[in-house]
């Protein structure tokens, strides 16, 4: 690696404009009169080295205009997923394609094609993450580590034309230098100053932390970044629902069937319309405003995980009532009571009834979740369930099933007597028995309708929590140190029979120089002046 000598005898790397020990530019012929402070004119890698691929791909995510833009797309990207629901929150059983292109028309169509609908999940969203996050961490990094070296190696005595271009900078001639000096010296150690010493000259610095607080910020955002990618690996975050019917034994998404819920009942308590407090809003919208829901419920263990084809082995670990705001916690998950349904048809019994003379042969019970295909009732009479439609609708094809819910459930009978040995065919749905092959001589009546309620508990799970929120301190801190303090130096050389005074600030140049006030205050220094104001010059 190539290295420049300043005639200090300090070896800059390539691409350093101000000599990293004394400060002496190496491009005097610059217009510019006062010197670019911002990174102490170090050699950035990403100004310096421009040919091979590594340096193409450093240079691109090491811009700052690249990283505005790279968190401008990840916004906007962000606001369009909002547009219209996700998948996971569209109705279960439901093909995506036609139910955005149903529901949303036109909109819908193409948000499900340009991926909308899965956006916080795709691969291209994480891309983006991906891409901030490498841009934060290039970026910090072209910038820290030569500023770092710049600072932690800058001498006391500074280069005359170093000075000379520093915004705040003054010239005094003074009967004794060295007097004055020290008389310089105890005033800045008053303001708290940290005072380097050579050759008489005095380098008084404080508040260089300040200068990090951007960089700190940045790694902040980075971590937050992690946390947020974290949750898509598995066994760090888990949003599920899961939906469980009265005395129902389900096993817990995300827990890989470890864990299983029964439910033993749900309880839904309204508020009475003698309640004072309600009884105004109870006169408007009516009885049932929910005053308490519920889920009574065990907790179960299955002992035989990771054994191969063995049935569950269920072991009792807690029975708790899971209401709303009050979640039912083990082993880093939380079961939250999220909504229900009540009165959900459960069986459904119908008999084989003969139309003619009203007699019947039997009854059959249909459970509408897991029907059976056929129902033997003796003597040479037998029932078949040639088609089943949980949730019953005519579409453009014919009949059809919105879901597997069964919320209008529809059957077609195939029905076999010692009468009718070819069998009769017979539509059964609410309120409606149709005969399409022409009149039968049995049908199928129903006779009486079971129901039971259903609750919705959502299934949570978050290992990444604690990372976004350590992020979030980290760039707390960050700001806290940006924004509060700012950098000071001051420079105090003897230049033959005068004293030169130059300063400098990242920040907050009023209160530079108050501080500057203060110190040549009772000493026979004149005052630094204000080279931008005093001659209009750009810093």
């Amino acid at each position: 690696m190539q290295l420049i000598e300043c005639e200090c005898g300090h070896k800059n790397p390539i691409g350093t404009e101000l000599c990293e020990s004394c400060g002496k530019p190496f491009h005097e012929e610059t217009e510019q009169k006062l010197l670019d402070m911002r990174y102490e004119g170090v050699a950035r890698r990403s100004k310096t080295y421009q040919t091979t691929i590594i340096d193409k791909i450093w240079n691109f995510f090491s811009s700052v205009k690249v990283g505005i833009w790279i968190i401008v797309l990840t916004l906007i990207a962000s606001a369009i997923g909002t547009i219209l629901p996700q998948e996971m929150y569209i109705p279960p059983n439901v093909y995506p394609a036609q139910y955005y292109k149903e529901q949303y028309g036109v909109v819908g169509y193409i948000f499900y094609t340009l991926g909308f609908h899965n956006l916080y999940g795709s691969w291209w969203y994480m891309l983006l993450l991906a891409s901030m996050g490498l841009s934060l961490i290039i970026a910090s990094l072209d910038r820290v580590v030569p500023l770092y070296r710049a600072l932690k190696k800058q001498s006391v005595t500074r280069h005359t034309s170093f000075l000379k271009r520093q915004r705040i900078f003054g010239i005094s001639r003074v009967p004794n230098p060295q007097e004055t000096i020290k008389q310089v010296e105890q005033k800045l150690k008053e303001k708290h100053y940290r005072i380097r010493k050579e050759n008489g000259n005095i380098l008084a610095e404080k508040g260089r932390f300040s200068r990090w607080g951007p960089y700190v910020n940045h790694l902040g955002l980075v971590i937050v970044l992690i946390g947020a990618m974290l949750r898509f690996f598995p066994g760090m975050y888990v949003d599920e629902v899961l939906w469980i019917r009265d005395g129902e034994t389900e096993a817990i998404p995300g827990t890989d069937r470890k864990y299983y819920l029964k439910s033993e009942r749900f309880i839904l308590e309204t508020y009475d319309q003698d309640d004072k407090k309600f009884q105004e809003i109870i006169k408007k919208v009516g009885n049932g405003i929910p005053k308490n829901y519920q889920t009574d419920a065990i907790l179960y263990e299955n002992k035989n995980i990771g054994i191969a084809g063995a049935e569950p082995k269920l072991v009792k670990l807690k029975q708790q009532s899971i209401k709303v705001n009050h979640p039912l916690k083990f082993d880093g998950f939380a079961l939250y009571q999220t909504s229900y349904k009540l009165n959900e048809f459960h069986k459904m019994y119908f008999k084989l009834e003969e139309k003619a003379t009203g007699k019947t042969f039997g009854e059959i019970e249909v459970d509408l979740l897991n029907p059976k295909s056929t129902y033997n009732l003796g003597n040479g009479y037998k029932v078949e369930i040639l088609e089943y439609f949980p949730d019953f609708e005519f579409g453009d094809k014919g009949p059809t099933t919105k879901s597997k819910i069964p919320n209008n459930p529809a059957f077609v009978f195939k029905m076999y007597t010692p009468k009718t040995k070819n069998g009769e065919i017979s539509f059964v749905a609410i309120q409606q028995n149709l005969e399409p092959f022409g009149e039968n001589k049995f049908k199928m009546t129903f006779t009486k309708l079971d129901v039971r309620n259903v609750t919705a508990l959502t299934v949570r799970k978050d290992r990444t929590l604690g990372v976004i929120a350590f992020g979030g301190l980290i760039f707390m801190i960050g700001l806290v140190q940006g924004m509060y303090w700012n950098h000071r130096r001051i420079w105090v050389q003897i230049v033959g029979n005068e004293i030169w005074m130059a300063a400098h600030t990242n920040k907050n140049w009023y209160g530079l120089k108050k501080e500057i006030d203060y110190v040549i205050k009772d000493t026979d220094l004149t005052k630094p002046q204000d080279q931008k104001e005093h001659k209009g010059e750009v810093a």
